[in-house]
């Protein structure tokens, strides 16, 4: 490893007034958290739950990194860390507003006008306004360079056209920012891409919900067909749009999000094992968890201490992503390896519905926010090795 890339992941602290804003959050969740079985409270940053997103506004934790003169908490990276934490660990419903609060309203504030500024962040930190991101594309997926969609300039503005896919919440969002080409051709990849706001109820716009293995419908196909969007639509300048993703990318690619998907089985197997008693082969194996996932949150903090500082940490929020999703995917594999390993031991219902919905669920883990290939193609050049 580089020695830059090494100096990256030097250890970092939370600051105290962050490790003492999380007893404030985990009171917040015994109030407003209602009880709910481990395989809804797995979905987490899946479940969407406009309601509780709204009382987190309320809180103030909504925007949390936001300046105050726009509605935000004006608080630092490592309290939004904590918060991140304690809501995955707890298995809330945190979808509705999590894309806006992630990295949407972030952008937003570096890149947009002060238009934009004075609209859009003030609807997300009272959690009413929630965003998608339209990224990936058919026959595109993390190859975001090569995209299709195409906005023309015209009289009054834009036309959009083109389809986006795997959105993440489209049919339940009012916004999405999405990349596309304002210029030139496909085959110039990074250059003529920009960033569009575009208001997701605007006429020639189609929402397709698409139902995955779990049953569950959190993505879906969108559609432009000739869709007039505003001059001010455009996100900081045209054709500017690849450095905006990528700075983007830094704060989708970084948090505890890809970590923590799989926490709650994990936590939900440990109380099974507390009951039973666990043989030495399935202690080992908590053990190798709990020091896979010191490590990888050690890393993670290391991260939110460079965005922090103002950095944009993307070859570093690239390499967490992907061992963080290749740890979370290991975790029902290894449980239903564990579980099979004694078929005469009675399952806790509960649990087996649990691994069911991760064991369905777990393959995306490493495509969203892009794949492998082109996260360590990154962390290649990073290195310098390509």
């Amino acid at each position: 490893m580089s020695s830059q890339l090494l100096e990256s992941f030097r250890l970092a602290q939370l600051p105290a007034a962050a490790e003492a804003f999380r007893s404030e959050v985990r009171d917040f969740l015994a109030a407003h958290l209602p009880p709910a079985p481990a395989e809804v409270r797995a979905r987490s940053w899946m479940g969407f739950d406009a309601g509780f997103s709204r009382r987190l506004a309320e809180r103030g934790w909504v925007g949390i990194t936001l300046p105050a003169s726009v509605g935000g908490a004006g608080l630092d990276a490592f309290r939004r860390f904590v918060l991140v934490e304690e809501l995955l660990a707890a298995g809330a419903p945190v979808a509705a507003h999590w894309i806006a609060d992630r990295q949407s309203g972030p952008l937003i504030n570096k890149f947009g006008s002060p238009a934009q500024k004075d609209f859009y962040l003030p609807r997300i930190c009272r959690g009413e306004a929630f965003f998608c991101i339209g990224m990936s594309e058919p026959n595109a997926g993390s190859d975001l360079a090569s995209v299709r969609t195409r906005a023309t300039r015209c009289e009054g503005g834009w036309r959009l056209s083109g389809r986006k896919i795997w959105t993440t919440n489209a049919h339940r969002s009012h916004y999405m920012i999405a990349l596309v080409r304002s210029s030139g051709a496909p085959e110039d990849r990074q250059a003529g891409l920009s960033q569009f706001i575009v208001d997701l109820s605007l006429p020639g716009i189609t929402v397709r919900p698409i139902v995955d293995l779990a049953g569950d419908a959190h993505f879906s196909e969108v559609t432009f067909d000739d869709v007039l969007l505003a001059d001010d639509t455009l996100v900081g300048d045209e054709g500017s749009g690849w450095q905006q993703v990528n700075a983007e990318l830094a704060f989708e690619r970084s948090g505890p999000e890809r970590l923590y998907s799989s926490l709650v089985l994990l936590d939900t197997w440990i109380d099974c094992l507390r009951r039973s008693g666990a043989t030495p082969s399935e202690a080992t194996l908590v053990g190798s968890f709990t020091t896979q996932l010191a490590t990888l949150r050690s890393l993670s903090v290391a991260v939110t201490a460079k965005l922090a500082r103002g950095e944009s940490p993307l070859v570093e929020a690239a390499l967490v992503k992907d061992i963080g999703t290749e740890f979370e995917q290991s975790i029902p594999a290894a449980i239903a390896a564990a579980v099979a390993a004694d078929p005469s031991r009675p399952v806790d219902a509960e649990l087996h519905r649990t691994l069911a919905y991760l064991s369905q669920i777990s393959p995306t883990f490493s495509l969203r926010g892009g794949t492998r290939e082109i996260l360590r193609g990154m962390i290649a050049r990073g290195l310098g090795l390509r």
